[in-house]
């Protein structure tokens, strides 16, 4: 039998097994809850497992899945729940890679893949949906791959792989994105992964020391300093972490260690005295492990291995409880590393998660995402702007319960602010502004409304919508 046989054979046996296991699943006991699958995009299986995948949102509106591959990593267009399709597939090197991951800057998408000499490969989207095209695969001295990415702003962030003892290094996209410039490193102790926030990196350390999270200023790009850490206790092995808004807590997840792998909620308003407030695993289920997660306001994304994808309610973090899930992987709920890889939220509320065997997925809940905070409706409400898309006018609503100072904001995807349209003392009632974006580029842009109102003491609430330039 040819390799293309056997592995079409291979293909065509997963697929009926994988269908006969999601019948009986739906006979005998509900899988999916609140969880709606819109599509799955499987097309390079053959070539070994998939891993990581990440989102895009191109300055036309359209919204693009990237999905790490074996051999090189695929680009799925899902801004048409009906026509959600692969348009465009860049191959690594041709060998089979244990993880590829990847983050977006500006238009360009930044790969890196462990196990093989890959380098970072630099892959410019503005061609999206006909083509991307590869403009550089960068490399110095010492690093030749990376384990995983982490960006914020216009810096990225290289963790473990192969450089000195594995632990991260900056690199600086300001000047030119194309051709990155080396900063500063970290190499105090190996980082699985990290999360930066407002210049401070908060970094797994899954192995030595055993399982803290190590706090680092780098407010200096060329000079890190750990400021604080503390223990993923118990049987800590920090994969990795996401951080609330206000960075007051912290989400980590436990890939080794003990069984089962737990995900671990921190209070860390005070890094002096870190509090751990709860821990949480699927109900009935503590064979499976966890992954990688991600935070979309209220609910918590987390990629469970063998148990798929699982969404957490943290609105009291104290109390986490499951909202919604589907399981990707629906062969068993073992201890091992098969199954949901990581997930990301577009703006939208469309969910995308990689599954090491069956691809990409995509999701919609069955409730919003985003839910309105009754603190905020006791001082104001935001509207959303009409028209949307707009072109180059559009209005922006807003209602006051009180005399307040309200700072309207208006940022472009890169999170930098390009108009200022409130900035002052307004007093209570209905407000109104019209924006002008003729001197913009089309494009995706956020409208942030901060409100302060003082009473005795002095309240601040902020809330954000999104809106479309269309030219």
């Amino acid at each position: 039998m040819t390799n293309g046989v056997f592995c079409r054979t291979n293909m065509i046996m997963r697929t009926v097994l994988i269908a006969l296991i999601l019948a009986v699943n739906l006979l005998f006991g509900q899988q999916f809850s609140s969880m709606r699958k819109l599509a799955n995009v499987d097309l390079h299986y053959s070539d070994g497992q998939y891993s990581a995948c990440w989102g895009y949102t191109a300055p036309d509106g359209r919204e693009y899945g990237i999905l790490g591959c074996a051999k090189g990593t695929a680009f799925i267009d899902v801004t048409d729940t009906n026509n959600i399709r692969e348009v465009a597939y860049l191959p690594g090197l041709d060998q089979i890679t244990c993880c590829r991951e990847m983050k977006t800057y500006s238009h360009y998408a930044y790969v890196v893949a462990d196990g093989i000499a890959s380098g970072l490969q630099i892959i410019d989207l503005q061609y999206l949906p006909d083509s991307v095209r590869l403009v550089n695969t960068f490399f110095f001295n010492g690093f030749t791959m990376g384990h995983t990415i982490s960006q914020n702003g216009p810096y990225l962030y290289i963790n473990a792989g192969n450089y000195n003892i594995g632990g991260l290094f900056v690199l600086d996209l300001r000047t030119d994105p194309v051709n990155p410039v080396k900063r500063g490193e970290w190499e105090e102790a190996v980082v699985h992964d990290s999360r930066i926030v407002n210049d401070t990196i908060f970094a797994c350390n899954i192995y030595s020391p055993p399982g803290t999270i190590s706090v680092i200023d780098a407010t200096d790009k060329d000079n890190l300093r750990t400021i604080a850490s503390w223990e993923n206790l118990p049987s800590p092995g920090p994969h990795n972490i996401a951080l609330s808004a206000d960075r007051r807590f912290a989400f980590v997840t436990d890939e080794i260690g003990g069984n089962p792998r737990l995900l671990k909620i921190w209070d860390i308003s005070d890094l002096n005295n870190v509090v751990k407030l709860a821990e949480w695993h699927p109900t009935g289920i503590t064979t499976s492990i966890i992954h990688n997660v991600e935070l979309f306001g209220n609910y918590l994304f987390a990629a469970h291995y063998t148990a798929g994808l699982r969404v957490i309610d943290i609105s009291s973090p104290s109390n986490p409880t499951e909202a919604a899930w589907y399981d990707t992987y629906p062969e068993n709920d073992g201890f091992t590393y098969d199954g949901c890889w990581g997930p990301y939220i577009f703006e939208s509320e469309k969910i995308i998660a990689s599954d090491r065997s069956t691809g990409l997925y995509v999701f919609r809940t069955d409730f919003p995402l985003r839910t309105p905070n009754p603190n905020i409706a006791n001082y104001f409400s935001l509207s959303q702007n009409y028209p949307n898309p707009f072109n180059p006018l559009t209005v922006i609503n807003f209602s006051l319960k009180y005399d307040s100072f309200v700072k309207l904001e208006l940022f472009n995807t890169l999170g930098e602010q390009v108009s200022l349209l409130a900035n002052g003392q307004f007093g209570k009632g209905f407000k109104s502004i019209t924006f002008n974006g003729s001197e913009l580029p089309s494009g995706v842009y956020f409208y942030r409304i901060t409100v302060k109102y003082t009473e005795g003491v002095t309240k601040e609430f902020t809330e954000s919508r999104k809106m479309v330039l269309l030219k």
